[in-house]
């Protein structure tokens, strides 16, 4: 069976964007990228706003050289050529290919400001481990199971399948109350033939992910969410195992 990989990196505004350590798997360099203001703000004369002296720029800190003034009802974007950003929370994914050539779509679906860099290769994937394949439970449809983790998982597997019915799901990486990070609108017409496999970066702390059977009562699949990469400092013995296994259930 040959298996695809996909892997998407989204780039926003909004995130607190600092460089780290941690690895993100061939994601292309990306060019710094910036947008014009959506209008031009009023014209104001040379004297600045009152009358109170030439306009000058706001004082910035020491050490905070890279901070750059954004003027109201303007947009400014920042990329990185280098994947070593330690905020970014990047998607991917392990799609099944069985029988016949198949073809993987990806559409950017947000505005122009906001491009994504995507990379999809064959074979040389990420499989789900032997602790993932082991612990599955089953999720009746209509009902959700939550997965919390400690501060000190990195980043999680995530496995969803069926008995060879329709797999329909929605996913859902939380960090704090009804706080989304991540969102994932799954369907699948097999299950089986076609199980669901991903991997989700969680850093800090207070994750959780949530995993929800959409699909009737009649739909049962079975969800697997395990630690993938854990921190430097459970070698010294400060991870303490708290990770939910099993999960809760909710209806």
């Amino acid at each position: 069976m040959v298996r695809t990989l996909v892997l998407a990196l989204a780039l926003s505004a909004t995130d607190a964007l600092v460089p780290g350590a941690t690895r993100s798997p061939r994601v292309a360099p990306m060019k710094m990228m910036e947008t014009m203001p959506y209008s031009s703000p009023t014209a104001q004369s040379s004297s600045g706003p009152l009358g109170l002296g030439p306009r000058e720029s706001p004082k910035i800190a020491q050490g905070a050289d890279s901070t750059i003034l954004v003027q109201g009802g303007s947009l400014r974007t920042w990329s990185y050529k280098s994947p070593l950003v330690n905020q970014l929370r990047p998607f991917s994914c392990v799609i099944a290919t069985p029988r016949g050539p198949n073809t993987v779509a990806i559409r950017n679906i947000g505005q122009m400001e906001f491009p994504i860099a995507a990379d999809v290769y064959a074979n040389d994937v990420e499989n789900p481990s032997a602790e993932t394949a082991g612990s599955a439970t089953t999720i009746q449809g209509g009902a959700l199971r939550t997965y919390p983790f400690d501060p000190l998982v990195n980043s999680v597997e995530v496995l969803l399948r069926t008995d060879g019915r329709p797999l329909n799901a929605r996913i859902e990486l939380l960090q704090g109350p009804n706080n989304n990070k991540q969102v994932i609108e799954l369907y699948t017409e097999d299950g089986l033939d076609r199980p669901f496999f991903a991997i989700l970066e969680t850093p800090g702390s207070g994750n959780v992910v949530r995993i929800v059977n959409t699909a009737p009562v009649e739909f049962p699949m079975t969800a697997a969410v395990v630690p993938h990469s854990i921190d430097d400092k459970m070698a010294s013995g400060a991870f303490d195992g708290d990770v939910v296994i099993g999960g809760d259930i909710g209806w």
